[in-house]
């Protein structure tokens, strides 16, 4: 390249990157705001953790057929079209998230009772699963925008950079969203008859001093959980317009050489093209290893995220606050151990993320057993660090794989590619969804005081089972490039 040609094409890079990386951090903005809703809409409204369980699980399972699909359209369409639209579309569904209970009224005619919630809670699981199918247009074109901008052997670096917009995302949405249900909505604690239906709710005796304090703070904040989906939709609605305005599709699009003539060549024939995205990824093994480790990952990953909130409030006796900037800390933790693990994987292993992954997970399960033995009275900071140094070693695989599958596949099928890595992540919902939820629940009735622990063992044992399938990938080579084009 042409001094002046180099000096563009880094401009454009690296204006590809961080446009993506907030572009995505708002897409974690009108999706992970939903948990924080959870504790207010179990109080003001009963609904059960298996409820919340099932909704999970079925946007989860959504978002990643969502994935798949996105994945397959993203590698023949505008990447800047694709995120730009997708992203206005999830904020016009938050805006509707937070009139659940009105339109509950409108369809019932009633504001309260069981007709009343059950009619809420299939408001909120249609809008939730319409929002997390336009949720699949975030990734998938960004897997395919790096794939054309990054070459392969800086690709675990920089997309471990790129990586940390899920770890910004969740983590300044659970402080603004703990915030949000530590401060507003209206004071109704003065209110017996409203105290008294909040604890019936939570399943809460009134003559249990420790667990009423949790009871009227959330009677302190009546209604506040419809500003976690108000305030992140009008952020995410100015996300959408910045993006359309930042993005760019492939170099050529801007009149520069693109990386890889393997993609010069992506439309000559479309018989061949699906012959190499059959050869590439449907028939890779590769791709389907890092595909079901993807699963295990993904299981621990949403079991932290969805649940936490609910978690560390319930058996820890945290305030939603707190709880907020617990989360937002594993997530800051989350973004070192990606940065970290994308240098390692390029300086030390050549590009190899699949073996970075199996030290990861190891890591994962040292540290969950370690807060799971925790005495009873340790401070809260042990605790947090403990939580956060698990949440340091779980995104390193989180953003590998990715990587991993990128590579596999190549520029010419790296959206298609992710996007079946990411269908069995998504499909871990079944899981860290309802399966916690309904196990949650059943737990309560049986010993309350031990239910999270028995999630905790759950998740060390599949961390350990994910470190295993990790290491049946271990002599894979870095990438697919040299097979195909003799591109290094």
């Amino acid at each position: 390249m042409q001094a002046k040609t180099h000096k563009s094409f880094k401009y454009w890079q690296t204006r590809t990157l961080i446009a993506t990386m907030i572009g995505y951090a708002f897409f974690y903005f009108v999706r992970k705001n939903f948990s924080f809703a959870i504790p207010g809409l179990s109080a003001e409204y009963g609904i059960t953790k298996t409820s919340f369980g099932v909704i999970m699980t079925l946007v989860t399972v959504v978002y990643g057929v969502s994935r798949f699909l996105n994945g397959i359209v993203a590698d023949r369409m505008n990447a800047r079209y694709h995120m730009s639209v997708g992203l206005f579309l999830c904020a016009i569904a938050n805006f509707a998230f937070g009139f659940g209970a009105d339109l509950s009224s409108i369809f019932t005619g009633e504001t309260g009772g069981p007709m009343f919630t059950n009619t809420m809670v299939l408001t909120f699981g249609v809008i939730l699963v319409l929002n997390n199918f336009v949720q699949g247009s975030g990734f998938p074109p960004v897997a395919r925008l790096l794939t054309h901008w990054i070459p392969p052997q800086e690709l675990a670096t920089k997309m471990s950079v790129w990586n940390t917009s899920h770890s910004i995302g969740a983590s300044l949405v659970a402080i603004l969203c703990g915030y949000i249900m530590g401060t507003m909505g209206t004071d109704m604690s003065a209110h017996p008859e409203i105290v008294a239906r909040i604890a019936a709710n939570l399943n809460v005796d009134m003559g249990d001093a420790e667990r009423m304090r949790s009871v009227l703070e959330s009677a302190s904040h009546m209604g506040a959980w419809k500003w976690c989906f108000w305030i992140p939709g009008a952020i995410a609605l100015l996300g959408s317009l910045g993006l359309f305005l930042s993005l760019r599709d492939t170099p050529s699009s801007v009149g520069l050489p693109e990386l890889h003539k393997v993609n010069r060549k992506g439309k000559d024939s479309s018989a061949e093209y699906r012959a190499f995205v059959r050869k590439y990824v449907y028939r890779n093994k590769w791709i389907w290893i890092l595909g079901i480790a993807n699963f295990f990952v993904y299981i621990v990953r949403f079991a932290v995220l969805d649940w936490g909130p609910t978690f560390l409030k319930e058996a820890h006796g945290m305030s939603l606050s707190h709880a907020g900037w617990t989360v937002a800390v594993f997530e800051i933790f989350g973004i070192v151990g990606m940065l970290l693990s994308g240098w390692f994987t390029d300086k030390y292993l050549k590009g190899k993320a699949h073996r970075t992954c199996v030290f990861c997970m190891v890591g994962v399960a040292v540290f969950m057993t370690l807060f799971l033995l925790l005495p009873s009275g340790a401070s809260s900071w042990v605790m947090i660090s403990t939580l956060a140094m698990a949440g340091f070693f779980i995104y390193g695989p989180q953003a590998l794989i990715g990587i991993a599958a990128a590579n596999q596949a190549t520029n010419r099928a790296a959206a298609t590619a992710n996007g079946l890595t990411g269908l069995f992540g998504y499909a871990s919902g079944l899981v860290s969804g309802v399966g916690v939820g309904y196990f949650v629940d059943v737990m309560n009735r049986i010993n309350p005081e031990k239910s999270w622990d028995y999630v905790f063992m759950g998740m060390i044992g599949i961390a350990v089972l994910c470190a295993f399938v990790f290491l049946l990938m271990w002599k894979a080579k870095a990438d697919g490039y040299d097979e195909e084009t003799g591109d290094a």
